[in-house]
């Protein structure tokens, strides 16, 4: 598979153009990965002030999160260039193109990785900053290099890393930790594997090809779908103990119980479906979590912004 990726490399012209150069750069960092830092970093840093934080805590947050974020994706990429080039899903990325050598993205990977941390630690606190290296050593050893190509549970203790940008959020905020950054850290660990399985359900061959165990490879659709169900289950239930250990109010609870029975649904529909051996969409699944997860965070943002 290496073979594969040096071919490719090989066959791509020898120079390439500042702007293509720079937007594959880009991608190495997997901006729509990012989405999630966004989503869920503003709106937990909002509930840690009581009201609107500082919008320069705010924005130098938000960079160091995306860089740290954008470092442990680059890692990713990095270590997964051999199945990249296989998979169908991956064969654009730009170590597979040739567009970027593996020199190039180690080192942006480590360039990014230190400079997240250094501005972390310069515009939050040292505290902000050690999450972020956590988040990145976590994403890069535990996930992509012992488990994501070892066992069907790759992703759910993979998506550990994911949930780090609410802890970040908080800390920049109070320089401490308390129970409601984790009860959110808890929501967004419940969440990924029904906003990811479904996604190995669709790319099932894709990942069997390379042989990376992920659930919609190991299981048939209807045991991943009533995994899904339960694991969404648990993501509201969990959703909703914010209510009363962070006071939460009206527009938060309406927000947390309307969007979680919806995904909810939505996950009942992919497991029906499956087990009637009908055509199944599990993309629905995906996308929806995503939804929901936006919602979810928009109430925890707002909730406390009607009593600033």
């Amino acid at each position: 598979m290496g073979i594969a990726v040096e071919s490719r490399a090989e066959a791509a012209p020898a120079r390439i153009g500042i702007k293509r150069k720079a937007l594959a750069y880009v991608a190495l960092t997997k901006p729509r990965v990012m989405e999630l830092l966004l989503v869920t970093t503003i709106p937990v840093m909002i509930l840690a002030a009581h009201g609107l934080p500082n919008i320069w805590l705010i924005v130098a947050t938000v960079i160091g999160g995306a860089l740290s974020a954008g470092s442990a994706a680059s890692f990713n990429m990095y270590i997964d260039r051999d199945i990249d080039a296989v998979m169908k899903r991956t064969k654009n990325r730009p170590l597979v193109t040739g567009e970027l050598s593996p020199r190039e993205a180690w080192v942006f990977s480590w360039v990014l990785g230190i400079v997240s941390t250094a501005w972390l630690a310069l515009t939050t606190n040292w505290f902000a900053a050690a999450l972020s290296v956590a988040a990145i050593l976590f994403y890069v050893l535990v996930y992509t290099m012992w488990l994501k190509r070892r066992t069907a549970q790759n992703i759910i203790w993979g998506g550990i890393a994911g949930c780090f940008p609410v802890l970040i959020g908080w800390s920049a905020v109070t320089h401490s930790l308390s129970w409601a950054p984790f009860i959110l850290f808890a929501v967004v660990f419940l969440w990924t594997p029904p906003h990811y399985w479904p996604l190995s359900m669709k790319y099932r061959d894709d990942y069997k090809s390379v042989g990376v165990p992920m659930l919609g490879v190991v299981r048939g659709r209807a045991q991943v779908g009533l995994q899904v169900i339960l694991y969404a289950w648990a993501t509201v239930v969990c959703s909703l103990l914010l209510i009363p250990v962070a006071g939460m109010g009206w527009v938060y609870t309406i927000g947390a119980v309307a969007s979680g029975a919806w995904f909810v649904y939505e996950t009942h529909r992919l497991y029906n479906l499956a087990i009637r051996h009908e055509e199944v969409s599990p993309m629905r699944v995906f996308h929806g979590s995503i939804t929901y997860l936006s919602i979810l965070f928009l109430a925890v943002a707002i909730d406390p912004l009607l009593h600033f």
